[in-house]
């Protein structure tokens, strides 16, 4: 990845407002359930904190819509390589059946946010939104139950220090 803009496509959260009430940022303080509320998001800087070669190469914003749970990210990156579509899935693919088992997949299905409830993947690709423009320029949509999926790596960060004697 040479750069990229990430935009988190977010279900609103409990610290947001249900009703208009005053907040020191004015978009924040309207009603989560009934607004799609552009906002900041530490997502792309956390990025570079776990994968360190990718630190400064991504930014991004967050936009909170008003579903109770499951988000997506959609990623627009540009590669130094030249890829398509497939290969990109492909990619995907065998980090989900290795190293990534149970914290990425790849779904084919035509499915919607509400299909995504209690999956304990970090993060599922939608197969069929993954764009390849020029070669070079890739875009990649990839959904989360956030909740569920942060407590399922809670748990697996338990068993991994039980297993050490931490």
């Amino acid at each position: 990845i040479v750069k990229g803009w990430m935009t988190t496509i977010h279900s609103y959260t409990n610290d947001q407002q249900l009703l208009d009430l005053p907040h020191k940022d004015l978009r924040r303080a309207r009603a989560a359930a009934l607004s799609m509320i552009p906002t900041t998001t530490g997502a792309a800087k956390a990025v570079g904190e776990v994968l360190p070669e990718l630190k400064g190469r991504l930014d991004g914003f967050a936009m909170r819509v008003p579903t109770p749970n499951v988000s997506v990210v959609d990623l627009a990156v540009i590669v130094g390589k030249k890829t398509t579509a497939d290969e990109v899935n492909a990619a995907f693919r065998t980090a989900a059946s290795g190293p990534l088992k149970g914290i990425l997949a790849v779904e084919d299905a035509p499915l919607v946010s509400v299909d995504f409830r209690k999956n304990s993947n970090s993060s599922i690709i939608d197969s069929a939104y993954t764009k390849v423009m020029d070669g070079d320029f890739v875009k990649v949509l990839s959904w989360y139950d956030n909740e569920w999926g942060y407590s399922s790596r809670c748990v697996d960060l338990l068993v991994y220090m039980a297993s050490k004697g931490l």
